[in-house]
């Protein structure tokens, strides 16, 4: 049986990566993690708590980080320590230096349930999951930015390339700066293979003409909603095509996905997503896809 692959952004859920907030966020000083005025450790495990709750109602089934209080907040963010394939993990190397034993934590899950390791990216390299995309089963698009950096995309690219999968880097903006978290997904969220969501004026313009190019549809997150949120807005997940979980409180980017055919559940998250920059996407690393 197969436990491990996921060259898709939106095929049904099966197996994922998490780890609880209310342990890993207990006692974390929000100055030290870039953390915005409404974080509330204890309130921040509460919705994790929602979010889990919806990713089980899927049918997905989750593997757990471990609840050691290591003073790790950021490591409630699995989706940017690792990356998942059909040959096994490719174990990153954070561009936030607070982030960087992370990846050791997903190895370590790995190797206990029996998931090879493809490869590494080391030395000066470093990719964030947040930064990658895949455009189908063997294109994978790598923004390249404060967090991910040219020698980590050609890493990856080694590792991927002998196995048929090609690796797209795009440029990223600046934005908000270099203490702010701009990844590629910040401005994309698959829903369907061939539907996503996006805020256009951040899209690179060659990640633009690559979508559509390959006849992806794209629907426009409000743009509005989208500064209010700092692009939180934008980050959701689908446990399938066309089924989605997102945060609450953002009705016209809701209501844009409603009318492209999707179904959206929500969960509160002022104190965990909106915060601490990071949405339902972030908080998983998909393991299994099919």
């Amino acid at each position: 049986m197969t436990t491990y692959g996921a060259q898709s952004m939106a095929a049904p859920l099966r197996r994922v990566l998490m780890r609880r907030a209310a342990a890993a966020m207990r006692g974390a000083d929000p100055q030290r993690w870039h953390y915005g005025p409404g974080f509330d450790a204890a309130k921040a495990g509460v919705q994790h708590d929602g979010l889990v709750e919806l990713v089980e109602e899927s049918g997905a089934e989750i593997l757990w980080l471990g609840d050691e209080e290591d003073g790790l907040a950021d490591s409630v963010f699995t989706h940017d320590p690792s990356l998942m394939t059909d040959h096994g993990a490719v174990i990153l190397s954070m561009g936030k230096s607070l982030r960087k034993p992370e990846p050791g934590l997903h190895e370590a899950v790995y190797r206990k349930h029996g998931i090879p390791i493809l490869g590494r990216i080391e030395g000066t390299g470093t990719v964030e999951g947040g930064d990658c995309v895949w455009v189908d089963r063997k294109t994978l698009a790598v923004g390249r930015g404060i967090r991910t950096n040219q020698a980590g995309i050609e890493q990856l690219a080694n590792l991927l390339g002998p196995h048929g999968i090609s690796v797209h880097g795009f440029d990223l903006p600046l934005w908000q700066g270099a203490e702010a978290c701009l990844h590629l997904m910040s401005v994309i969220s698959p829903l369907a293979d061939d539907l996503a969501l996006v805020y256009a004026p951040l899209l690179p313009v060659a990640f633009w003409q690559m979508l559509k190019a390959r006849g992806i549809q794209l629907v426009e997150g409000d743009a509005e909603e989208f500064a209010a949120s700092y692009g939180l807005n934008l980050n959701v997940l689908p446990t399938a095509p066309r089924e989605v979980i997102a945060v609450a409180g953002f009705p016209k980017t809701k209501a844009a996905m409603e009318a492209a055919g999707c179904t959206v559940k929500t969960f509160e998250a002022d104190a965990l997503c909106i915060a601490c920059e990071g949405g339902p996407t972030c908080l998983t690393r998909p393991v299994l896809r099919w």
